[in-house]
């Protein structure tokens, strides 16, 4: 199996707030990973560094350079413009024709079923459709890995579930997700393993079913049983 990551003793600070402190993680391709913890834990600087935004002032890290990665925000950013342009925009940048790229696009939008949104505003469209015009925005480029920072924090019960189905349909058919959440029955539903992480440090690496029925450290035994904010 490729690997696609390998973090040694990463370190990222913010001033002097060390929002990572002694990272170690490998990372193959095809996994579902889910990273969980309390706010401020270090989920989303860990993303971030995965994906290149954030640099690391300690230890190593290792990535598959020939792998696609692309990254969807809590809240994506979405342009003053039609949902078609919002998706066919990366894929013009990325060096495709205009004719070309929109019609990849809306084959991006067939995916997540929104092509009948193709010409509506982007600003306009609700929550759970801004989220799914950015999993198409995402799938137009072909990643072999996605990042995705609670990528359904914000939706209505439908919505999550819609997103959700779009994210195991990836998985299913071999993209890497590696994804944040606060909603332990997501977690349950689309991860293999879990990467619990408190105050920067990763404090627990296990396989889902482990995580949730086996002995873990007391600090994650605290955020299963909700008794961390």
């Amino acid at each position: 199996m490729t690997q696609l990551f390998n973090l040694h003793g990463v370190g990222v600070r913010f001033g002097r707030v060390h929002a990572l402190s002694d990272c170690t993680l490998r990372i193959q391709a095809g996994e579902r990973l889910a990273l969980v913890g309390s706010n401020g834990s270090g989920k989303s600087t860990l993303l971030r560094t995965l994906n290149g935004l954030v640099r690391p002032v300690a230890g190593s890290l290792q990535h598959d350079a020939q792998a696609r990665q692309a990254m969807l925000f809590q809240r994506p950013y979405m342009l003053r413009a039609s949902v078609l342009h919002n998706v066919a925009l990366g894929l013009w940048l990325g060096g495709v024709r205009w004719r070309e790229a929109k019609a990849q696009a809306l084959a991006a939008l067939a995916r997540v079923g929104l092509e009948h949104l193709a010409t509506r505003n982007a600003k306009a469209l609700s929550g759970g459709q801004q989220q799914r015009v950015a999993l198409a925005r995402a799938w137009a480029l072909k990643p072999q890995v996605l990042l995705l920072d609670e990528p359904t924090a914000s939706l209505d019960p439908s919505a999550k579930r819609e997103v959700e189905r779009l994210m195991a349909e990836f998985a299913d058919a071999g993209m890497t997700l590696i994804f944040s959440s606060h909603n332990l029955g997501q977690v349950k539903r689309l991860a293999q393993r879990v990467i619990y992480l408190e105050q920067g440090r990763l404090v627990a690496d296990l396989p889902v079913a482990e995580f949730f029925n086996g002995p873990v450290p007391a600090a994650a035994e605290a955020f299963l049983k909700g008794e961390l904010a």
